[in-house]
């Protein structure tokens, strides 16, 4: 039976990616989400139900439209392959339970905010300002959740994630922009003090790992900027999920 649910919510998660996928389409645009019906971006064919199957369609298609064959991004097939994956993982983890739904959102989340990010650069104002306010009134109303720090601690999160990430922004003289500070700030938020500092740690860490990797495969020049976000969003979502653990693991080796 619980393979069964993992299934059917990596079937969700899959189907929420599709949307995901528009957000991330739409929203640097300042488009909206509902107008037009979903359509080709080369030929503007309005795509019919057989077209939109997640993941299964592009893989039919063979990732080309079927109207005028020009290729559909690989990455609207990442995002439901990568939502679906992370549905199943946080069933896996939580259960048919109120931690399961805010996990799942956190994920999204996350998950829009590192692509848009990826592709254009930008951590619009649109998605984490009202993202904010979802947090702290899940932090007020919720904060018995295993995912959910309460009131006190994400608000020390929120403001230990603002102070270090201006400290950054003012050493580094635009190294790092008002974006980031804003996220670091959401993502105190959501995971709370001290995990905020575990989701900072780990996106350093991930993003200086990469931009060696980059460096010394000659993809990127040194003053390339690399986009901070999709780091802040990865280290957010494993503090999230497994932060405390992480804590208890480096505490137990001295």
């Amino acid at each position: 039976m619980e393979i069964i649910w993992a299934v059917v919510f990596a079937l969700l998660g899959m189907a929420v990616g599709s949307f995901l996928n528009v957000v991330i389409d739409r929203l640097p645009s300042a488009k909206s989400l509902v107008f037009p019906a979903s359509h080709c971006g080369s030929c503007q064919q309005r795509l019919s139900a057989k077209d939109l199957i997640p993941v299964l369609s592009y893989l039919a298609l063979r990732g080309r439209c079927r109207y005028c064959q020009a290729p559909i991004p690989r990455r609207l097939l990442w995002v439901e392959m990568g939502s679906g994956a992370l549905f199943a993982y946080l069933y896996w983890l939580y259960g048919l339970s109120p931690d399961l739904a805010a996990s799942a959102f956190y994920g999204c989340l996350f998950l829009v905010l590192m692509v848009i990010d990826l592709e254009h650069g930008l951590i619009l104002n649109k998605i984490v300002y009202p993202a904010m306010v979802v947090a702290l009134a899940i932090n007020i109303f919720l904060p018995d959740l295993e995912v959910v720090p309460g009131i006190a601690s994400g608000a020390g999160g929120a403001g230990l994630g603002l102070g270090l990430f201006l400290l950054i922004v003012i050493a580094s003289r635009g190294g790092m922009g008002w974006g980031d500070i804003k996220m670091a700030t959401l993502i105190g938020l959501v995971t709370g003090f001290p995990l905020v500092l575990v989701a900072i740690l780990l996106a350093v860490v991930l993003g200086g790992l990469v931009a060696v990797v980059l460096l010394l495969l000659k993809l990127r020049g040194r003053k390339q900027a690399i986009p901070f976000g999709p780091f802040l969003s990865l280290g957010a979502m494993a503090a999230l999920l497994h932060g405390t653990s992480l804590v208890d693991w480096y505490l137990g080796l001295f």
